[in-house]
């Protein structure tokens, strides 16, 4: 194997999500009337602490707004949340992975109470080792989450991979010195993806699991 350790974002990797964390932040700025960010703005930001989102989308908000906005958007998310499904094909790429002995982990921007629901609903849990979360370490694009990861698992940066559907898991990962792969069909364009580096920029779950098969 060419990597020991691969370890997934969550939130526009794993799971299908980025539509409905996008949507919640509109309506959490709606509600307080703060700037309403557009679609790809909103969709930007996804994997960012919250109060770094808040501050991209809507720079000029008073800070006594936020815990406001933060209850309307877990408000609005987790009346939906029970509709979200994983990508096609995730449960049994993660299911080949582990069988043929790579060891697998999760770095996401999710508070450690939403991955924990996250992984109940799914079943995933069983595949993971290790899973860090940004409430849990400075959140990416610094490298926290990932040096965390790999000192659990015993491994080097370079028996690693992440990968993600933004920039803050490609920026993340060259933080940590660790190789990457971008999925474009989740938060991000490819072209905004492509602005980074990693080592393949990737359009589908099948494409994926193709790639981690042959090159992983």
């Amino acid at each position: 194997m060419r990597y020991d350790l691969i370890v997934f974002d969550w939130d526009g990797t794993l799971m299908d999500s980025a539509a409905l964390i996008a949507e919640s932040l509109q309506t959490a700025c709606r509600e307080v009337g703060g700037p309403v960010p557009n679609t790809a703005l909103a969709r930007h930001v996804i994997g960012m602490s919250m109060v770094a989102a808040i501050r991209s989308v809507a720079p000029d908000l008073a800070e006594e707004t936020f815990p406001r906005l933060f209850e309307s958007y877990r408000r609005h998310y987790l009346t939906h949340e029970s509709v979200l499904r994983p990508f096609a094909e995730v449960g049994a790429m993660l299911e080949a992975l582990e069988q043929s002995g790579h060891l697998l982990a999760v770095a996401t921007g999710k508070p450690r109470a939403g991955l924990e629901r996250a992984l109940e609903a799914t079943g995933f849990k069983r595949h993971f080792v290790a899973t860090r979360c940004a409430d849990e370490e400075n959140p990416k694009p610094a490298p926290d989450m990932l040096n965390y990861l790999m000192d659990v698992c015993g491994v080097s940066p370079a028996q690693t991979l992440m990968i993600g559907d933004t920039s803050h898991d490609l920026l993340m990962a060259g933080h940590a010195g660790v190789d990457a792969l971008a999925v474009t069909y989740g938060a991000q364009p490819r072209a905004t993806l492509e602005q980074h580096t990693a080592c393949a920029y990737l359009d589908s779950v099948p494409e994926l699991w193709r790639w981690l098969s042959e090159q992983g």
